[in-house]
């Protein structure tokens, strides 16, 4: 059976989260159908979701706009999973660090915003991760970090910055997965959606 994965394609590397999600199959070998998700009646055919990077402002804002705000937790509240990245996190956390981002409130945490730096900053790094047996090349890109985890189980931590939290079926990473051909963080957030 296929599983049907929805990558909100408000903004940000849509191509990028479709390309892993291929990688994703072919690792669990399931046939999976990606579905860009811009417009609200998308998201309840979704099995998974992923939330990619980009600006939180512009992504929260138009998540909300184009009512997909609703639709998402819905989707959490049937323990459907989502995978969120750098800007994702900022979007699904409690408090964002910056009044503008309207947040999904669907991460206990809160976020401190380029935490690492600039663009010009931006840097890859080796990361140990809770449930993977050796560490996963984590490509910071004006990354945020959680600064306050409160009950999140924290997945991984980087220079003493947790940049990787989990909570239920959501997985929250201030890095970019599917910016290496690494599939494991996918099949980590939603290897049990395609048993």
């Amino acid at each position: 059976m296929t599983l049907t994965a929805g990558v909100i394609a408000v903004q940000g590397a849509v191509r990028a989260h479709a390309d892993a999600f291929s990688r994703f199959g072919e690792a669990v070998e399931r046939e999976v159908h990606v579905e860009p998700v811009r417009t609200a009646g998308i998201i309840p055919r979704c099995d998974v979701i992923s939330i990619p990077g980009g600006e939180s402002t512009t992504i929260s804002r138009l998540i909300d706009q184009q009512g997909l705000s609703e639709e998402l937790r819905a989707h959490v509240a049937k323990g459907k999973p989502i995978l969120a990245t750098c800007a994702g996190l900022i979007v699904l956390a409690a408090n964002s660090g910056d009044e503008r981002v309207t947040t999904l409130d669907l991460l206990d945490i809160e976020i401190e915003r380029n935490a690492f730096g600039r663009q010009r900053d931006s840097f890859e790094a080796s990361i140990d991760i809770e449930g993977l047996d050796r560490p996963f090349p984590g490509v910071f890109i004006r990354a945020p970090v959680v600064s306050d985890p409160r009950d999140t189980e924290v997945l991984a931590i980087h220079e003493g910055q947790i940049v990787a939290v989990r909570a239920g079926a959501i997985i929250a990473t201030a890095f970019h997965p599917e910016l290496t051909t690494d599939p494991r963080i996918h099949v980590l957030a939603f290897g049990a959606a395609a048993r």
